[in-house]
């Protein structure tokens, strides 16, 4: 592909769209691009799903069917639950990636639906979990694509575009990657950089769907490391998909966990992150010791339907 083809198109509401599909490098490169900050209060952005149901049309039944989230601002608010749990799912309709059968979801209470694409661009910010650039494109100028929801389709970088771009490459911590081809990266830098172009955006509200996924420990916490700053040095409404329940634990504000695609239990990691739940909802048999830095949990055995009535 062309370095030309890196130009993102508008974020589009995905009617037909698979689990298993991969997007191609225009659509990758747009799916981050979905943000704002323009609009704001001082108070930050609320953001909201009520009553959501949403699937795919490989799927007779929902993967969602009639659930409600609310993430506040200034928080991180984590969705975790076991594969196939429906909490991609569920953030791919919260980013107007898959259109709701039923239900709304609202930013700053407006409805997404009835948002213009690029005004929702300059509101609302996905990372996804499919990205692909060129191997030929600079770090900084696949950054300079999460500026496009406030530029016009001819216009060059103005002087506020270039300070966000800087912002976001030293709060994402690769200055010096800026030259560099983004194929001769690793993947974990790689990670980081797709994490640049979102910032790149300034959104009031930012969702990433299983940011550390693949990721080896230096990155993962590397990755954790920009999502704390963001909770810590600004109102954003951060929702974050992880895979790793004590990640979670660790992170997040508040944590909602799901299972065969409905809410089973939600609020803070000490509420939410105990033996029963990770009996229940994961089907292990573990350890929850409360600490500092939020629930530390040891996995002890996997459990199976005749293990009495922790698990049915």
């Amino acid at each position: 592909m062309s370095q030309s083809d890196t130009t993102p198109a508008e974020p589009h509401r995905d009617d037909h769209t698979d689990c298993d599909e991969t997007p191609d490098a225009q659509s990758a490169l747009s799916a981050p691009a979905i943000a704002t900050g323009a609009d704001a209060d001082a108070d930050g952005t609320p953001f909201e799903a009520e009553d959501v149901v949403v699937g795919y049309p490989t799927s007779e039944e929902p993967v969602v069917d009639g659930e409600s989230l609310v993430a506040a601002p200034g928080e991180v608010t984590a969705l975790v639950g076991p594969n196939g749990s429906g909490k991609s799912t569920l953030l791919k309709a919260m980013a107007d990636q898959l259109a709701p059968e039923a239900g709304a979801v609202r930013i700053g209470g407006s409805e997404v639906a009835d948002m213009d694409a690029k005004d929702l661009a300059r509101r609302l910010g996905l990372l996804s979990q499919e990205n692909v650039a060129p191997d030929s494109i600079t770090v900084e100028k696949l950054v300079e694509h999460g500026r496009y929801p406030h530029r016009g389709f001819f216009d060059g970088l103005t002087d506020e575009d270039r300070a966000a771009i800087d912002r976001a490459i030293d709060l994402a911590g690769v200055d010096h990657l800026r030259g560099r081809d983004v194929g001769s990266l690793s993947g974990g830098q790689k990670q980081l950089v797709w994490i640049a172009m979102v910032l790149a955006q300034e959104t009031d509200v930012l969702l990433l769907d299983e940011p550390t996924t693949f990721l080896d420990m230096h990155h993962q916490l590397e990755v954790m490391e920009i999502i704390e700053t963001l909770r810590e040095e600004s109102d954003k409404t951060v929702v974050v998909v992880l895979h790793d329940l004590q990640q979670a634990a660790r992170l997040a504000d508040r944590v909602v966990a799901l299972k065969d695609g409905a809410v089973q239990s939600r609020g803070d990691p000490n509420g939410v992150v105990t033996e029963e739940l990770l009996a229940d909802v994961f089907e292990i048999e573990a350890e929850v010791t409360p600490t500092d830095r939020g629930p530390q949990i040891t996995p002890l055995r996997p459990l199976h339907g005749d293990d009495g009535d922790r698990h049915d």
